[in-house]
């Protein structure tokens, strides 16, 4: 784990998706509203985290990589928080992404306690959001020099068939390493990737089945899996089952699961961030896909002990291990 850790610092990542910017009302509620059933929030504070796509790109650069976030957001209020976060966080932002008439995508939990009650949503259309034509071509010229790039699909819009296929073959032919957390209800055509990392009801999704199937009457895991491969033909599929653990596979080998090492899941928000961005930077410096795993699985135990959008910090991760 070490030695895997001290060759990330070399490793420059570039991160295409779906920008968020997660706010948290954080406050106390004793009593009920006189207006309606529900609890009435005495506000304490406020913050903010770098969410979506973002969040992968910051659990890159926890881990120690470099890292390179690209994805449209708006010349508002929340937009000026994220690149704040972003810079803080030593994540590389492109001005260019920035622009009028795009609002960022804003993601408002309310917590009592340690209970979230709502989250308010704000955002446009995902035509908004779509990266195309001049975004894809900074976009390409920026993978000169990396290592990995991670498509990080939110279902909000920026991601396409026709942009993935453009950049895959431009990555390719540079010898980066290329990573996708899909999201299906947005299908996106694509065969060739080096990994795939959906949860399982975005595999049952990936397959044609419904992701709310009963488990009684739901595929076996093998079936979902050669489907996958003869549909996708990723080099790597690893499936999240949450308190199950990994599913993996890799080249010409039989797929297996391993535990999750979870000792405490407080919040699950954000974990196949972290799961994403851990596979993707082992794999790129050589890892074997069980230590690979072996790796994100550590990193998602720290980060699910958590509230909130997290990250994983290689001290935790290493005081992590029993």
């Amino acid at each position: 784990m070490r030695d895997l850790l001290a060759k990330f610092p070399a490793l420059r990542a570039v991160v295409v998706g779906d920008v968020m910017l997660d706010e948290y009302i954080w406050g106390h509620a004793h009593r009920l509203s006189p207006e309606a059933p529900v609890p009435v929030v005495a506000v304490e504070r406020e913050s903010y985290v770098a969410g979506g796509s973002a969040n992968v790109a910051l659990n890159l650069v926890s881990f120690g990589a470099r890292a390179e976030l690209c994805g449209w957001i708006g010349r508002d209020a929340a937009g000026d928080k994220l690149r704040a976060k972003l810079a803080e966080s030593k994540v590389a932002f492109d001005a260019r992404f920035a622009r009028a008439g795009t609002p960022t995508i804003l993601k408002t939990r309310v917590v009592a306690g340690h209970q979230q009650l709502c989250r308010l949503d704000r955002e446009a259309s995902t035509a908004h959001y779509a990266l195309s034509g001049a975004a894809a071509a900074w976009i390409e010229k920026k993978l000169a020099g990396a290592a990995v790039l991670i498509f990080s699909d939110y279902a909000k819009g920026a991601l396409s068939t026709e942009l993935l296929t453009r950049l895959t073959k431009a990555a390719q032919k540079k010898g980066v390493f290329v990573a996708l957390d899909p999201k299906p209800r947005r299908p996106l055509e694509v065969k060739g990737l080096d990994l795939l990392t959906p949860n399982w009801k975005e595999a049952l999704e990936m397959v044609g089945y419904s992701p709310d199937l009963p488990a009684s009457v739901q595929p076996s895991f093998d079936a979902v899996v050669e489907r996958i491969d003869q549909k996708y033909k990723p080099k790597y599929l690893v499936i999240t089952l949450g308190e199950r653990g990994l599913l993996l596979r890799g080249p010409r080998e039989k797929f297996q699961i391993i535990k999750t090492y979870a000792r405490e899941v407080f919040d699950v928000t954000g974990a196949g961030d972290t799961v994403i961005a851990a596979l993707a930077l082992s794999l790129a410096a050589g890892a074997t896909l069980k230590d690979a795993a072996h790796f994100a699985n550590t990193a998602a135990g720290v980060v699910v002990g958590k509230f909130g959008t997290a990250t994983a910090t290689p001290d935790e991760i290493l005081n992590y291990l029993p």
